[in-house]
């Protein structure tokens, strides 16, 4: 009944942002991206169509729905984006295992540098949840004006009580130790376009951590973060090197294409890191159409995280759900593995349950491997699962509300929702 109650809570507020969303016209979903060597005459706008068809039926989103509850016309006009700034903010509610219920306030600016350019964006949100979290989340991706050159920055401060299980995908999920601490994060890289679908840049990046404070494990033993070595404050600040490719045909919910990243980090103590490590972050996905003809989809996903060098601070560890979208191991908590070494994989079907494209479903199944503390090994895998059902919330940009119910191991389930695809 409490899964119920939320879940209609949601989509009764979604709905009015959809509402909301409509009537400012947000940022235009279907980006047709320019390569630098795009001249005026054949480069294409990035639209907003408002009635796409697909096989001849008229496709449908909740923007539809409200339109025909309140026997409104939907319409039918052609948006863009333009070098004048487009704005938008809307309220929601989401739901995960780590904050239970959250209210949340976000929008975004959508732009052009030039009117060649591709679609910059500046997103923001705040939320306050069940559990006393508070987050602040900017994410910017700018394109300079021959498109040659991408900024990408996010920024993040958190309040943030959560527990942690101990080190390695080994761990028990009894040994839940409750901590509190707040969280600083800023991250900018500068990317170049190099030739294709290939990027390669270099970023700045710092994660602080402070007054740090922890309540011991509930069932009395020693915690591994005691073990691994208690501080009240740490800062891991250092330089990347990024590299990417990105043949996706919608950033948003692909039904082909592939996307790599490639982030090696190096943190240094003359700027200021508590100690010094270096890291690799692996992030590989492909999309096909099972059946081919079909607009179902088969999404893959390989996500490894691996400390090289060095010991970081045990939250700046990789963790489960820590990883950029907070969209790794479905099925469990945020943060219930932990190691110096994460390898994580995860494959999903997507496909629609009515022709109009209003409401699809998933199934998703994923397994994870942590080592405990640098040195170690890759211990048990943990595997997750669960169906999802979604919800057309943009027709256009094919954006979903997101609604899945995930087990894992040693009676781990829970509800997550959100909006747009896990990857």
């Amino acid at each position: 009944m409490k899964s119920f109650s939320t879940l209609s809570i949601f989509i009764v507020l979604t709905l009015l942002a959809a509402r909301l969303f409509a009537q400012q016209s947000p940022v235009p979903i279907k980006k047709i991206y320019l390569t630098p060597g795009d001249t005026e005459k054949t480069k294409t706008k990035d639209t907003a169509i408002t009635e796409p068809r697909i096989n001849g039926v008229k496709q449908l989103d909740i923007t539809d729905v409200i339109a025909k509850l309140f026997k409104r016309k939907s319409s039918s006009k052609i948006d863009s984006v333009t070098t004048k700034p487009s704005f938008s903010i809307v309220p929601a509610i989401g739901y995960t295992l780590v904050s239970k219920l959250a209210v949340v306030v976000s929008g975004n600016v959508a732009f052009r540098t030039a009117p060649q350019s591709r679609i910059s964006t500046i997103v923001a949100s705040t939320s306050y949840t069940q559990n006393k979290q508070f987050t602040l989340p900017i994410q910017t991706n700018i394109w300079s004006k021959n498109n040659k050159y991408n900024f990408v920055g996010d920024y993040r401060f958190y309040y943030y009580p959560q527990s942690t299980f101990g080190l390695g995908s080994s761990s028990d999920i009894k040994n839940e130790n409750p901590m509190s601490y707040s969280y600083f994060k800023f991250y900018q890289t500068v990317m170049r376009h190099i030739t294709g679908n290939f990027y390669a840049g270099a970023g700045y990046i710092i994660d602080d951590h402070w007054d740090i404070s922890d309540e011991g494990n509930l069932n009395g033993t020693v915690s591994d973060y005691s073990k691994y070595g208690k501080t009240v404050n740490s800062v891991a600040s250092g330089l990347t090197l990024n590299a990417s490719y990105d043949s996706r045909d919608n950033g948003i919910n692909p039904s082909k294409g592939a996307y790599l990243t490639l982030q090696y980090r190096d943190n240094y103590k003359f700027m200021g890191s508590t100690s010094p490590w270096r890291s690799l972050v692996i992030d590989i996905r492909k999309y096909y159409k099972f059946p081919a003809s079909s607009d179902n989809v088969i999404a893959l996903w390989s996500y490894d995280w691996l400390v090289l060098s060095g010991r970081p601070e045990y939250l700046d560890l990789p963790s489960t759900q820590w990883d950029a979208s907070s969209a790794t191991g479905r099925g469990y908590i945020q943060g219930r593995f932990r190691g110096a070494q994460m390898v994580y994989f995860e494959g999903e079907y997507r496909c629609k349950l009515t022709a109009n494209g209003l409401l699809g479903a998933v199934f998703f199944l994923n397994a994870e491997s942590f080592s405990a503390a640098p040195g170690t090994g890759l211990q048990a895998i943990q595997p997750g699962y669960g169906p999802g059902l979604r919800v057309k919330l943009n027709k256009v940009s094919k954006t979903n509300i997101t609604i899945d119910y995930g087990f894992g191991r040693q009676g781990s389930n829970g509800l997550f929702i959100d909006v747009g695809e896990a990857f």
